[in-house]
């Protein structure tokens, strides 16, 4: 392919019609579905991306019916894990036909490498243990051909845990009396750890991928965290942008879309999510040197960055079938360095 383009999309809990969510036992009415189903179909209409990445995603019959819906039927291969029944959320992609797919899995385990765990470093810092041993949302794992004469692209499609609060009134120490006028704060505190801890798996993973390799990585998703966030830098490695032509590059980095854009555009403008009048980016593509403009390994060359964000004004998106974030799409052109400008 010369050039191609991916996506990622939260698809805000889509399910089929009168199954439960969470708290929400009756699920969207069969009117909700039906807009839901519209407005997604449209989207991938809009986007025509190669590869879409999807997240919040909870029966493969409502993605496929998304796609039935749209101009784009049967133009895709969905990659959606078996047991997409309605019962859990997942992370699921597809994929443009005629692009060979060579294999995919769903990552529930952190690697056995993964250990979070320290005597705290000096005398005055207490110890710590985080017990995590896997993903809240299975990430997937795609290797897809995107060139013939290039090494399979490993496309990671992660959704890490939000921000929002996590319930701990269930818990056996939980003691409202003593507890309940910090709940909040906890709560806040149990999903910032697990979304560190899955970060940071997911690093170990892209290590033992990336690592003396040069096989080209993209990860995409909602990682529930803006641009420069602990979470963020730990999964890009902070690598440096701003490099000569053919002097950039990192063997374990990922490069972000959104920066790469923000050196084209005036002015930052871009977000993804709006909470309480904030904005910002949760939703990320990341690549590694191998689509990265001034790397000395350079095989694409990155092409722009599309945002779809305007139905993130909408009051109320269960009624109007909208998603409560926005959509990016990033694109690149095959041009490799030796090959020249």
């Amino acid at each position: 392919m010369k050039k191609f383009s991916v996506a990622t999309i939260n698809l805000f809990n889509l399910n089929e019609p009168g199954l439960p969510m969470y708290k929400d036992t009756q699920g969207w009415s069969p009117e909700q579905y039906k807009r839901k189903i519209a407005w997604t179909a449209h989207q991938i209409d809009l986007l025509k991306a190669d590869v879409m990445a999807f997240q919040e995603l909870w029966h493969a019959n409502s993605l496929n019916e998304a796609f039935k819906q749209s101009s784009m039927a049967g133009g895709y291969q969905l990659l959606v894990p078996p047991d997409a029944t309605g019962k859990k959320i997942i992370c699921a992609a597809a994929v443009r036909q005629g692009i060979p797919v060579e294999s995919v899995e769903w990552i529930e385990d952190f690697p056995d490498s993964f250990v979070l765990g320290s005597s705290g470093g000096d005398a005055q810092t207490p110890a710590i243990s985080v017990a995590i041993k896997g993903f809240s949302r299975p990430v997937l794992h795609a290797r897809v051909k995107l060139h013939p004469k290039e090494a399979p692209v490993h496309l990671y499609v992660c959704h890490f845990k939000s921000k929002g609060p996590t319930d701990l009134f269930r818990e056996s120490w939980y003691n409202k009396e003593v507890h309940g006028p910090h709940h909040a704060a906890l709560g806040a505190a149990v999903s910032t750890i697990r979304r560190t801890a899955e970060a940071a798996a997911m690093r170990v993973i892209l290590n033992l991928a990336m690592k003396n390799t040069d096989e080209p990585v993209i990860v995409m998703g909602d990682i529930n965290d803006g641009q420069g966030s602990n979470t963020q830098n730990i999964l890009t490695e902070q690598p440096g942008y701003l490099f000569g032509d053919a002097k950039g590059g990192g063997d374990t980095a990922l490069y972000s879309a959104q920066i790469m854009q923000e050196f084209r555009d005036t002015r930052d403008v871009l977000y993804t999510y709006s909470h309480n009048g904030m904005k910002e980016s949760l939703d990320h593509i990341l690549f590694s040197q191998e689509f990265y403009d001034q790397s000395k390994k350079r095989r694409w060359l990155f092409d722009g960055l599309f945002v779809n964000n305007d139905h993130l004004n909408q009051d109320d998106h269960k009624e109007s079938g909208t998603n409560v974030h926005g959509i990016i799409k990033a694109s690149f052109i095959y041009r490799p360095l030796a090959t020249g400008i």
